[in-house]
């Protein structure tokens, strides 16, 4: 099956993805996503956006795609708690250790590995299968063969950008950015040094 998945940084994003055939929608809160410059969602807003694409028959995805220090890691579990409890359709992670919590915590709801988990081989699609996870958004690095080669010897449903920014760094692997300027990739601030 084919799933048109669109980004929404902030409402009136939404409301374009939902008007122009979106079947579902990606979008952060204010706190541990990727897209930290964004206006993204608070908690208010972000159950707002949640019921406003669900009328709609729009599916919802919440981006925890971020790494998770210790001293936050309860605080992303009450972020997963509040829109799981809010209808999400699925929480898209980077953090391995996040994921796995999250797995165990709500057994129903899908959790979807983040490119930034930069997945790239059979082998890496084979593991986060077996713990649990219900999609993989692949790595942006790979060739359309790679993508049909893991598509073809895994159950696990696989996701893909069809567009977006590449660096000369590995999805997940955002260290040029903090290096030459204290803005970590993997804490959704990259500097986007190209």
């Amino acid at each position: 099956m084919i799933e048109l998945l669109a980004p929404a940084g902030d409402f009136e994003c939404l409301k374009a993805a939902v008007h122009n055939g979106a079947d579902s929608v990606y979008f952060g809160s204010n706190i541990f996503n990727a897209r930290a410059f964004a206006e993204n969602f608070t908690i208010e807003n972000l159950k707002n956006a949640i019921n406003y694409a669900k009328l709609r028959g729009v599916k919802t995805n919440l981006t925890l795609n971020t790494l998770i220090k210790e001293e936050e890691f309860e605080s992303a579990i009450q972020l997963a708690q509040e829109a799981y409890c809010a209808g999400i359709d699925a929480i898209i992670v980077q953090d391995l250790g996040l994921a796995t919590r999250l797995i165990e915590l709500f057994p129903d709801l899908p959790i979807h590995a983040s490119t930034q988990m930069t997945v790239h081989n059979l082998k890496g699609a084979l593991q986060l299968q077996e713990l649990g996870f219900k999609r993989i958004v692949l790595a942006r690095e790979l060739s359309m063969n790679e993508i049909e080669y893991i598509c073809k010897n895994t159950s696990i449903e696989i996701e893909c950008f069809v567009h977006g920014a590449l660096c000369i760094s590995y999805s997940g692997q955002c260290l040029l950015s903090s290096i030459l300027g204290g803005r970590s990739g993997n804490r959704g601030k990259c500097a986007r040094s190209l």
